[in-house]
């Protein structure tokens, strides 16, 4: 992200409000955008030598090029590490990269084999997104990866697998009932293995602590602009951890609920009506369109959740931090996507 291009001069977090929730979704649709997937290197460059050139006071105002330059960073960019993330992993290639996964989850009268081949897949590639994206200023060793995605898949598998066997069992209930709670079932493994992949993939944070920094005032930052000097992180706080890990669980199953549930549910509509009775083959095409349409409304509505860049008392974290707060006696922390 631009926070991590040389220069002091901060850019404004953004061309909308983020202390409002839809202010967040118009900034999280920024930067899950699709279409800055097809930005060349020589693109990029170009933004962040816009950016680079804002932030060392070459440039003084925003205009619309910057703001651009800002999306195309934001969505591309780590704002730990500076380099940019793995195409597939990045949140702007987010929906293409989950359609094909959740299709195969969610297509109807799948066997055992079927369904712990989508769950692997579907768990490996939510590692691969959490560890993208997660905050890099306290780094995941390689055995507490493989760990934790075991742990991940085990989970998926076991519950998509004991629902599925329970659900015929419940005799008590109309034919019609069973095949919707059947077609919830991928919808309970995917919300309970993907909030516990992020604590697993992201545990070592929570262990550890991650980097918090001063909140500070309009003259703080122009004092810093003015020495060329950048804010130098507090330390490391395991609770400001917990509380970024825990926000990224909650919106990932915020995003997965309706992505999930709508779907299926429309699909088990539309086949009681004779034109998809008559056409089995558009069963497969109906159900991706509508993963399509739900995915696309459901990210931005999920990452808007929490702020990614998240400001809290510093007495809510550990003593050491007490009384360093910068404005208003506040910290922030990078959540993490």
């Amino acid at each position: 992200m631009s926070a991590s291009l040389p220069g002091s001069r901060e850019l404004p977090a953004s061309q909308y409000d983020l202390s409002t929730y839809w202010g967040r979704v118009r900034h999280s649709a920024d930067i899950s955008d699709p279409r800055t997937l097809f930005t060349s290197a020589h693109g990029l460059q170009h933004a962040k030598n816009l950016v680079s050139a804002y932030k060392t006071g070459q440039i003084r105002e925003m205009n619309q090029d910057l703001w651009q330059a800002k999306k195309i960073i934001d969505s591309t960019l780590h704002p730990d590490t500076g380099q940019p993330v793995f195409l597939p992993f990045r949140m702007s290639c987010f929906v293409l990269s989950n359609l094909v996964v959740t299709a195969g989850m969610l297509t109807p009268g799948m066997g055992t084999a079927g369904i712990l081949g989508w769950q692997i897949t579907n768990q490996s590639l939510n590692v691969a997104i959490n560890s993208a994206n997660a905050n890099k200023s306290t780094p995941l060793s390689t055995s507490t990866m493989v760990k934790s995605y075991f742990l991940a898949v085990g989970a998926s598998c076991s519950v998509a697998l004991g629902l599925n066997s329970l659900v015929p069992r419940l005799k008590k209930l109309s034919p019609a009932a069973r095949v919707t709670l059947g077609r919830l079932v991928p919808f309970a493994a995917v919300a309970s293995a993907g909030a516990l992949n992020v604590f697993l993939m992201r545990g070592e944070e929570i262990r550890t602590g991650i980097d918090v920094f001063p909140v500070l005032s309009d003259e703080e930052k122009q004092k810093l602009e003015e020495n060329n000097e950048t804010v130098k992180s507090l330390g490391k706080s395991k609770k400001a951890a917990t509380i970024a890990v825990a926000e990224t669980a909650a919106s990932r199953v915020f995003n997965s609920t309706p992505i999930m549930v709508l779907p299926p549910l429309i699909l088990v509509r539309l086949q009681q009506r004779d034109w998809l009775k008559q056409r089995p083959r558009l069963v497969l095409p109906v159900n991706i369109g509508l993963i399509f349409a739900t995915s696309i409304f459901a990210l931005p509505l999920a990452l808007a959740a929490f702020p990614q860049r998240q400001a809290i008392s510093a007495k809510s974290l550990e003593s050491e931090f007490w009384g360093s707060g910068g404005k208003d006696g506040m910290v922030e922390f990078n959540r993490g996507i």
